[in-house]
């Protein structure tokens, strides 16, 4: 199952960003468990950083000028983050690029896992790891619809709670993607859900 759901990944053509600047690069890694009900992994970043601090996040970051390649930065930062060792993860594909609040150009890379990896948490970045059944995304469950404007149209984002943990924002939207992909969800980000209030 997981196999036929992973092939769909690796055939995907994201969406590229059509601007005319150009952005800092940074990469995530998507980590999808292999297991009878695959897993996401997510980061819970600590309070104190200087951007995104206190939200949930894939693991990830900003492209050293040393990197030869963004799969190398989310590996690497996946590395440094979550002690996630590069040599278990296949890294299956890109999802489509996002650009951050901050002006940074994410790309997401869908990589699968084993399910018994023992994370370490980087006590400076990282104030837990947790993982969220992909089956809970699925059923697309939004506590409720943040609006954003951006690039000319709008869109209308997941935020979702799962155990305690508010997952919304650029990774909400990376997660939807995903689930289009995998599951043909149907999840629309540009046209408001029946629940959502025009405030």
């Amino acid at each position: 199952m997981l196999d036929e759901l992973l092939h769909r990944v690796s055939n995907h053509t994201p969406h590229d960003l059509q601007t005319d600047q150009r952005f800092p690069e940074a990469a995530v890694l998507v980590p999808i468990t292999r297991s009878d009900e695959p897993e996401l992994v997510l980061t819970l970043r600590a309070s104190g950083l200087s951007t995104h601090g206190g939200e949930v996040a894939f693991p990830g970051g900003r492209r050293d000028p040393e990197d030869p390649d963004l799969i190398f930065t989310a590996l690497r930062e996946a590395e440094e983050e979550i002690g996630l060792p590069p040599g278990l993860v296949e890294v299956i594909g890109p999802l489509s690029p996002l650009i951050s609040l901050h002006g940074i150009k994410v790309t997401p890379y869908v990589g699968v896992i084993p399910d018994y990896v023992e994370y370490q948490a980087n006590d400076a970045e990282i104030a837990a790891v947790f993982s969220v059944p992909l089956e809970f995304f699925r059923k697309d469950p939004r506590e409720h619809t943040h609006r954003i404007d951006y690039q000319g149209r709008s869109w209308y984002v997941p935020s979702y709670r799962f155990e305690g943990y508010k997952i919304w924002g650029l990774t909400a939207i990376m997660i939807v993607e995903l689930v289009n992909l995998l599951y043909d969800a149907g999840i629309d980000l540009h046209t408001p859900p029946k629940s959502y209030i025009n405030t």
